[in-house]
């Protein structure tokens, strides 16, 4: 599968645009959502939540580091939804501390991390990219790319 650019022009086109990009999304996945202080991570972040019904409010981890939100599938199944903000954080050793490795390789739960470059050493190759860039002529539009998580060559 090759990468998606999508355009988005608002915060409630970026939402729905998570909101569709949720259905690709199942128990185990990644997403690393890059992107500058108010590129859009967190309402990207609203859309996929939106899709998996979550009754709660959706709003950065900023300070708590790791929200945890129960939501459930369209047939019914639940499902549980890490989002993680990592811009706080400054080490190996703040990681451990809020459990973000064992956390990462839950196969119980999607897990949203903003600020993945700050857990490089963590992030497993077979991730989704979620890119999304402000346009440097209209701060109201944005691009967003998705990349598929890659499977590796067997040898």
């Amino acid at each position: 599968m090759e990468a998606l650019t999508l355009r988005s022009e608002s915060e409630s086109q970026t939402i729905l645009q998570g909101e569709q990009f949720a259905a690709d999304l199942q128990n185990g996945d990644i997403v690393a959502l890059e992107g500058e202080l108010g590129a859009g991570k967190t309402e990207f972040v609203k859309g996929i939540c939106r899709f998996f019904a979550v009754e709660d409010l959706v709003t950065s981890p900023t300070f708590t580091i790791i929200n945890q939100y129960d939501g459930i599938t369209p047939d019914g199944t639940p499902v549980k939804i890490y989002h993680v903000d990592l811009y706080r954080i400054d080490s190996p050793a703040e990681l451990a501390e809020v459990g973000f490795d064992d956390m990462v390789f839950a196969h119980d739960a999607i897990k949203l991390i903003e600020w993945p470059e700050k857990a490089a050493h963590l992030m497993p190759a077979k991730r989704w990219t979620v890119a999304i860039n402000t346009d440097e002529a209209n701060d109201d539009v944005r691009s967003i790319v998705i990349t598929p998580p890659q499977i590796p060559d067997r040898v």
